[in-house]
């Protein structure tokens, strides 16, 4: 039996790290994922999975990745069981982070952009 998804998308929120009562760190993030077909709009929709990662990849990627960033996530599904407040018994799908490869971060996009400036500073420069 194989348990595993890749998924690509961008972070919905800045990350948080919490520990739980046996000091392990964890983090829930929201991955929006987009389908690789257009609705009938023509306008490509996007998935909003929620993924958990644990101490190390908690911690690394909380450190360098913001909302926003593209992320790959490699991991398991989970399934979890629960009650809603009206006694309705629900199943939640979860991803369990294995690995996360950062794909984007901000301090890239503000690299692109400081580049974009000095490249347009230049050029007025040299224009004088």
């Amino acid at each position: 039996m194989l348990n595993q998804v890749v998924l690509v998308g961008r972070l919905t929120d800045d990350i948080e790290v919490t520990k739980t009562e046996n000091d392990k760190k964890v983090a829930n993030v929201t991955l929006a994922v987009q389908r690789s077909f257009k609705n009938e709009e023509g306008i490509y929709e996007a998935d909003f999975i929620k993924c958990t990662l644990w101490n190390s990849i908690a911690e690394n990627t909380t450190q360098y990745c913001h909302k926003g960033d593209i992320v790959g996530i490699k991991g398991r599904i989970q399934t979890d069981n629960y009650e809603d407040k009206d006694g309705n018994k629900k199943v939640a799908l979860n991803i369990i982070a294995e690995k996360v490869t950062f794909l984007s971060s901000r301090s890239e996009h503000d690299q692109d952009k400081n580049d974009d400036s000095q490249k347009t500073t230049k050029k007025s420069d040299k224009e004088r």
